[in-house]
């Protein structure tokens, strides 16, 4: 079972646990859905619950703790693909790129030897937080690291 990690003085990555109270909060973001999946509508309960459990069942998933409030989710997948959401009035904080180094330091307990995401051509804003931890592109949607 995967603990939580510290990831500095203000960010916590907390192990999965059902809150969809407060996450779903975050998906009737539709900025934030069309960044994350391209989806014009937001989630419902029934969708974010299966997207969980799926993350669940196929990685580490955690929830992203900033100043003790929960403000995202990230998830690192043994095929080594990276998953974060960062809810909106968190963003621009630099919580995504402390959130990501972390992973990459799981990623490395874990001997994945890459790590990969899918990020869209439009949402230059996560593009440029990955590159800045050390990301190259390397298509037009996948950006990737070697470790």
């Amino acid at each position: 079972m995967m603990k939580n990690r510290i990831v500095d003085e203000e960010i916590m990555l907390v192990r999965y646990y059902p809150n969809y109270k407060t996450t779903l909060e975050w998906y009737q973001d539709l900025t934030l859905c069309k960044q994350v999946d391209n989806r014009d509508t937001a989630y419902d309960l029934d969708l974010l619950k299966r997207m969980y459990k799926y993350l669940n069942k196929h990685g580490d998933l955690f929830y992203i703790k900033y100043k003790n409030r929960l403000c995202g989710d990230v998830c690192l997948q043994p095929s080594g693909e990276v998953n974060i959401v960062i809810a909106k009035p968190f963003q621009n904080k630099h919580i995504g790129r402390r959130v990501i180094k972390e992973i990459i330091q799981l990623a490395k307990e874990k001997q994945i030897p890459e790590l990969h995401a899918e990020i869209y051509t439009f949402n230059t804003q996560s593009q440029k937080m990955f590159q800045s931890i050390g990301f190259a592109k390397v298509d037009d949607e996948q950006y990737a690291l070697v470790i």
